[in-house]
């Protein structure tokens, strides 16, 4: 796997962190990042992960407006905050960064709802959300034949399976 790849994992990871630190305090991202308010025990953020909290917090209205539309049944303020903030950075990442496929933003989220979600049907739950926006987008979720299974195939709502492929 490239620096670079793994590089931008380590990245998203850190932008969710700040992301949901803002939520759970009630300030803006940028004010908590100004302030030294988030901490990061890697050290300071780089310009990726920078670029990816100040995009989310610069399109939240059509971030979340689109988050609305592809989650069935939930209400973005239902949703646990740590999936919100992963939906979030992915549909930011998959509208406004043109170096990243769609797959490996939804990719990446999943790992991320494993790593950090509260529950076990967070992956599955972020992989649908996911996986609706993309073929709202005219791009194809992840296809079921790229899966690599870990603990049991990811499988969203969608029927859309997640490949668990790291980084770019």
């Amino acid at each position: 796997m490239s620096a670079r790849k793994h590089e931008r994992t380590r990245d998203r990871a850190h932008a969710v962190q700040v992301l949901y630190t803002s939520e759970i305090q009630g300030k803006p991202a940028s004010q908590l990042l100004e302030s030294g308010q988030c901490l990061i025990e890697d050290g300071p953020l780089t310009d990726y992960a920078l670029g990816l909290v100040h995009g989310v917090e610069d399109r939240l209205g059509d971030i979340d407006a689109r988050l609305a539309a592809a989650s069935e049944n939930w209400a973005l303020s239902r949703m646990p905050i740590v999936d919100r903030s992963i939906l979030r950075l992915a549909t930011y990442e998959m509208f406004h960064v043109d170096d990243v496929p769609v797959s490996v933003s939804i990719n990446e989220a999943v790992e991320l709802a494993k790593d950090f979600g509260g529950e076990e049907d967070s992956p599955r739950f972020v992989n649908g959300v996911l996986g609706r926006i993309a073929r709202q987008m005219g791009e194809e979720p992840p296809a079921p034949e790229t899966l690599v299974e870990t603990a049991g195939a990811i499988v969203g709502a969608s029927g859309a399976a997640a490949v668990v492929q790291v980084g770019v």
